[in-house]
């Protein structure tokens, strides 16, 4: 008998039955039912993975109104809404050096919703406080490095000060009565007028703010004997005669302060710090989304009319994408770190 027939047959038949037909048809209709399935789900997460066509952009500032922190991000709100097409609105949480605004992103949902527009406080604090409240690294996708803006040293007109020389020759006769107000501990400002007490060899009390906007009315109303702040904040008022520049972190003179002398030419020259901003979003947060907000935000300071609001109002024109904005947190992070050492700044608890 031949074997190899009978087995052949019998295979045949068996594959024929009813049976094994209809074990196979449904085994074919999960199969293609899973891949259905998968692909479903693939279509979804991605479309899940865009902001919601209602969602509304919470864009935090960790300061009080009227910094350039504040400023920057009130005049970036309308154009980043036009080419986002959803609402955007501009929330401060100010308090404990930018800490709570920052923290509080950081905790935030990672949906695209809720975005920390802050300044060089982000990577100074690590240095600045034994302990922060989030990693600037592990926490935090970035988004975009924005404009760049110089810090101003400024008196109010008519008080007795017209210069750098003035401040030195004050401080030196009444060691740690002149005082100083910064837009907060850990920011530019405040680093500036460390780093120019250092190099000067001067005592000047720092009282921190919340922000510029505070600081900058502590000047006027009296309060303190000078404001160290970022300069769109105090560019208006410097220009309308009310306080008096004295001194700026550019390496040439501003030309909407043509009067206003830099560190360098006044004998500082490495006194050259300025404030720099950064919008960043909680890690976590999809990369569609990510890369949804970064189109965005580098469409608007391309265009004409928002680079010459910038510039008007004081920053220094930078546009960069994430790549950007996460190479300069990794640079200066440790690069604070080793100027509050060598300034011998004490940590804040």
């Amino acid at each position: 008998m031949n074997r190899g027939g009978v087995y052949a047959d019998l295979a045949a038949r068996v594959s024929m039955s009813p049976f094994t037909q209809s074990c196979a048809e449904k085994l074919l209709f999960a199969t293609a039912a899973f891949f259905v399935s998968i692909a479903t789900s693939f279509l979804a997460s991605a479309a899940s993975a865009q902001l919601a066509p209602s969602a509304t952009i919470r864009v935090i500032v960790p300061f009080a109104p009227a910094g350039s922190s504040d400023t920057l991000a009130r005049l970036l709100q309308q154009p980043l809404q036009e080419e986002l097409k959803h609402t955007v609105i501009v929330e401060n949480r100010a308090g404990a050096g930018t800490n709570i605004g920052t923290s509080e992103v950081a905790r935030a949902n990672p949906d695209g919703t809720t975005l920390l527009l802050t300044s060089s406080a982000f990577v100074v604090n690590p240095g600045l406080y034994k302990t922060i409240p989030y990693d600037p690294f592990k926490d935090f996708a970035p988004i975009a490095a924005l404009p760049v803006a110089p810090n101003i040293f400024a008196v109010k007109a008519g008080g007795g000060i017209n210069s750098l020389a003035d401040v030195v020759f004050r401080a030196k006769a009444n060691p740690g009565k002149l005082n100083y107000a910064s837009p907060g501990n850990g920011t530019t400002p405040q680093l500036t007028m460390e780093l120019f007490k250092l190099k000067a060899d001067l005592e000047i009390t720092n009282i921190p703010f919340n922000g510029g906007g505070p600081a900058t009315q502590a000047l006027l109303t009296g309060t303190v004997d000078i404001l160290s702040t970022a300069l769109p904040g105090a560019q208006s008022q410097v220009q309308a005669g009310v306080m008096k520049g004295i001194a700026l972190t550019t390496s040439a003179r501003w030309p909407g302060l043509p009067d206003v002398p830099t560190f360098p030419e006044s004998g500082f020259p490495d006194i050259t710090l300025k404030t720099e901003h950064f919008l960043l979003a909680p890690t976590g947060t999809p990369q569609p989304v990510l890369d949804q907000v970064t189109k965005a935000i580098l469409a608007v300071l391309a265009r004409d009319d928002v680079k010459k609001r910038v510039t008007d109002l004081g920053y220094e024109l930078v546009a960069g994408g994430p790549d950007v904005a996460k190479s300069a947190i990794a640079k200066e992070v440790p690069f604070f770190k080793d100027l509050i050492k060598d300034a011998k700044i004490p940590q804040v608890e």
